[in-house]
């Protein structure tokens, strides 16, 4: 579509990354939303709620997901300040919550992945 700038987070698959218009990480994808000028079109690829959110924030600016096939994460859900809170607390009073145990190899290749996508350039235009 012309005129529409694509959006990703950079947790995206490669192929949608290296076609996106700009990536950057979720503050990276509010700070530009909020930036843009009113009548702008943004098709944005990251977590479905945080795309309605901007889009009911941002009434003036023409904002879509980017994927037809709208997947909700039940656990992207939960984060949030009460449940943060919660994990908090908990840790304070000596229990750990939603503790993930993983194989030595997935918690390596999971760090390195992590790494990789926070050294990241936050991309600013389309190269």
């Amino acid at each position: 579509m012309p005129g529409v700038q694509v959006l990703v987070h950079p947790e995206c698959t490669h192929e949608v990354v290296t076609k996106a218009d700009l990536v950057g990480s979720t503050e990276f994808i509010i700070q530009t939303v909020e930036a843009a000028p009113a009548g702008s079109s943004w098709a944005i690829g990251t977590e479905l709620n945080l795309v309605q959110r901007l889009a009911n924030a941002h009434p003036d600016k023409n904002i879509v997901f980017l994927d037809k096939t709208v997947c909700y994460c039940a656990t992207m859900n939960r984060i949030d300040l009460p449940h943060f809170v919660w994990a908090m607390e908990s840790l304070v009073a000596g229990q750990e919550v939603n503790v993930i145990d993983v194989d030595p190899d997935t918690e390596h290749w999971a760090k390195v992945a992590l790494q990789r996508m926070l050294d990241l350039p936050g991309k600013t235009s389309k190269d």
